[in-house]
């Protein structure tokens, strides 16, 4: 098979959209691509990517977080902070490292709706692992072909129905009084091939625990929604919907001493009332056209809003500064955007691929700050909406045209190479003007070329090889233009976009009914923006000159012997300051924060069709600095877990009953650490041992 196009939700190759589908689940997966049956397949695509399968993602786990399922992906680190309020600690490469809250520096989409926005500042919270049908985590030079803050790309897909219609019910209860149930519906009228033929799929979940340390429960409603319609024989229109709202108590992060002394504690998470809560609706809209045998269009077009409030652990003294924006953001966000593109197959002398494509993003943004106290007397109470600080409103926008080119040389060398001109604006308008809060209003652009390519060599039909380049960039987030350092007022327009250069060189192979991948690396960075400082709930940041991450990834995914699973994944990752970024003392050469050196991950199970299965997994991280001195860090630890169940199909009836222990011999460890945090509360620890039990059934309309 040869690489023809691949959709930006999924592959970077041609930016056409398409879904993922597991041809042999252990094996190679393959990209079915709506407007046209050629196929694709992870073997023979010239990157390092990855692709995981929902039903592999919903095998005997909690179907709550991303960090459950996602951890034998090589190259991407993603670590569960114990904290609802601040959402998945994950990077890719090294890139997203530095991120205090919520995802930096990594472009998320889920059914191709951004889950990033225009300034590169994403969240996982509205992802519904239960109706999950794949993700896809690519990592390398044609990331940047997604544009701004693409150091990694994750693509989150969800199912489409089919016929018969099926409903199914789950549930889970865990350690930390942790339980979710949820409801999904999918199905279909006629195959999707005829005029008129609809497909659905429906699912909703509620999730609640009180959390494994003090002040630290959490609340989340997710729905999502997909329904398809067939058009005519050559078009197809597809309305994506989806909601959260989640209520998390937010614990704050530890000292050394207070995690050594007492992991589960949170000293000011009770005396601020530290809490966030979110509520996003969205929805979307994609046709996709064949226009003729060698033409396709497609069109995705979403809208959305998101409203957060997040009270933060800052003592009054500090707002009493008249430049201070308070204890208390109140945000509320509208955004909303259109891709459009355009792709022919053709010859050139050889057979080759054109797309060329226009993405428009933008978002509106009221930002808002209060004191986090009232006062009783002389007494300040926190945890209560005082005094405004703050008011401004914030404009994001990207305009992006992209062309990439697939050209089949030989029949055994193949070149892909793209360009893409990114163009993002930020505009500021400060509405919060005192005698002593100026003006803030201000605005920034930045426009960059992003280029890519690679060159991949088929040795044999079943083991390639390629090598790859490309260069990328990342502009500063809202968040990171906000506050400026030393406690000054005004936008930290003095922060640049970062740029990078990537290089790849990468080995593919099927073994058996399994597939083996390696991959090694380079990424030389300028200007990277690392955090500056940490403290009260706010964040500043800074360039910090030239940086350098390089490393090597191996993964395997084997099915044997019938029945048997065995997945392993191994990434060795050196990322250091190649200048000097400490007031102090010179960093240069030190260990970027933020960042294992080394992750491995193995797992073996027993997965058959019914009846009983188990498997057992072991993951390590290396230790993790937590600054840029490289004074403190994240002891390195490895943890274990188990799990058994049984399914059962009866006629149309099918039920999945299973339990689970994670960290089996009860490692004391830390899950995340706060980067540069200036208290040198760095540390979020992660549970001891823990348990849980889950149920599923599900019924088929047959």
């Amino acid at each position: 098979m040869k690489i023809l196009f691949a959709r930006p939700a999924a592959l970077p190759f041609l930016l056409l959209p398409a879904v993922f589908h597991p041809a042999f689940a252990a094996a190679e997966q393959t990209i079915i691509v709506t407007a046209s049956p050629q196929t694709v397949s992870e073997l023979d695509t010239p990157a390092a990517v990855s692709v995981v399968q929902g039903e592999d993602m919903r095998q005997a786990t909690p179907r709550v977080n991303l960090s459950e399922s996602l951890t034998n992906v090589p190259g991407l680190q993603i670590q569960n902070r114990q904290n609802y309020s601040q959402d998945l600690q994950l990077s890719i490469r090294g890139f997203g490292s530095r991120s205090t809250y919520g995802v930096r520096g990594i472009r998320m989409y889920v059914d191709g709706i951004p889950a990033t926005m225009p300034d590169g500042q994403g969240q996982t919270s509205n992802i519904d692992i239960n109706s999950i049908e794949s993700v896809d985590v690519l990592r390398g030079p044609f990331s940047a072909l997604y544009g701004n803050a693409s150091g990694g790309v994750m693509n989150v897909t969800t199912e489409t129905g089919r016929e018969p219609a099926t409903i199914e019910a789950s549930s889970y209860y865990g350690s930390f009084g942790s339980w979710r149930y949820g409801l999904k519906a999918t199905g279909a009228v006629g195959d999707g091939t005829q005029p008129g033929d609809v497909d659905y799929t429906v699912s909703s979940s509620r999730f609640a625990t009180h959390g494994y340390r003090d002040h630290s429960g959490a609340q989340k409603n997710l729905a999502n929604a997909k329904l398809g319609v067939r058009i005519d024989d050559v078009s197809k229109l597809t309305l994506i919907l989806n909601s959260v709202d989640t209520k998390a108590n937010d614990p704050g992060g530890l000292s050394k001493s207070e995690w050594k002394d007492n992991p589960r504690q949170s000293p000011r998470g009770d005396q601020y009332n530290m809490r966030k809560t979110i509520k996003q609706t969205q929805a979307g809209l994609r046709y996709e056209r064949q226009l003729s045998e060698q033409d396709d269009l497609s069109v995705m077009m979403y809208a959305g809003e998101r409203e957060t409030t997040q009270y933060q652990s800052i003592p009054r003294a500090p707002q009493l500064n008249p430049t201070h924006a308070g204890g208390v953001i109140d945000l509320s966000r509208h955004y909303q955007g259109i891709d459009t593109r355009w792709t022919h197959r053709g010859e050139l002398g050889v057979p080759v691929t054109f797309t060329t494509g226009l993405n428009y993003e933008n978002m509106s943004e009221d930002r808002k700050g209060y004191e986090n106290f009232v006062m009783s007397g002389s007494t300040p109470v926190y945890g209560h909406k005082g005094q405004q600080r703050r008011n401004e409103r914030n404009l994001m926008w990207n305009v992006d045209p992209y062309l990439q080119t697939a050209w089949q040389l030989t029949d055994k060398l193949s070149l892909d190479a793209g360009v893409r001109y990114s163009s993002v604006w930020f505009d500021s308008n400060d509405h919060y003007v005192t005698p002593r809060n100026g003006d803030d209003s201000g605005e920034a652009s930045y426009h960059k070329w992003l280029p890519a390519g690679s060159l991949k060599y088929a040795v044999t039909d079943a083991w390639n090889l390629y090598v790859a380049g490309g260069r990328g960039f990342e502009t500063p987030t809202i968040n990171e233009l906000s506050y400026r350092s030393g406690g000054q007022s005004g936008l930290n327009f003095d922060l640049q976009p970062s740029t990078n250069t990537t290089w790849e060189v990468g080995s593919k192979t099927r073994v058996g009914n399994g597939l083996l991948t390696a991959a090694l690396f380079q990424t030389d960075t300028d200007n990277e923006i690392v955090t500056d400082a940490s403290s009260g709930g706010r964040t500043t940041y800074k360039n910090a000159g030239k940086t350098r991450r390089q490393g090597a990834e191996l993964s395997v995914d084997q099915q044997f012997a019938g029945n048997w699973r065995a997945k392993m994944a191994w990434t060795y990752l050196n990322a250091t300051y190649r200048t000097n970024v400490c007031n102090d003392q010179d960093c240069n050469g030190n260990r970027m924060p933020g960042i294992a050196r080394n992750m491995g991950f193995a797992s073996l199970g027993w997965q058959p069709e019914s009846g009983w299965y188990a498997g057992a997994d072991v993951r390590y991280m290396s230790d993790i600095q937590a600054d840029d001195e490289n004074t403190a860090k994240a002891p390195s630890y490895t943890v274990v877990g188990l799990n058994t169940g049984y399914k059962l199909n009866y006629g149309n009836w099918m039920m999945d009953v299973f339990g689970r222990v994670d960290n089996l011999f009860d490692r004391e460890y830390v899950g995340s650490v706060i980067v540069n945090e200036s208290n040198g509360r760095y540390y979020e620890p992660a549970p001891g041992r823990n348990y849980g039990v889950g149920l599923s059934v599900a019924y088929r309309f047959e």
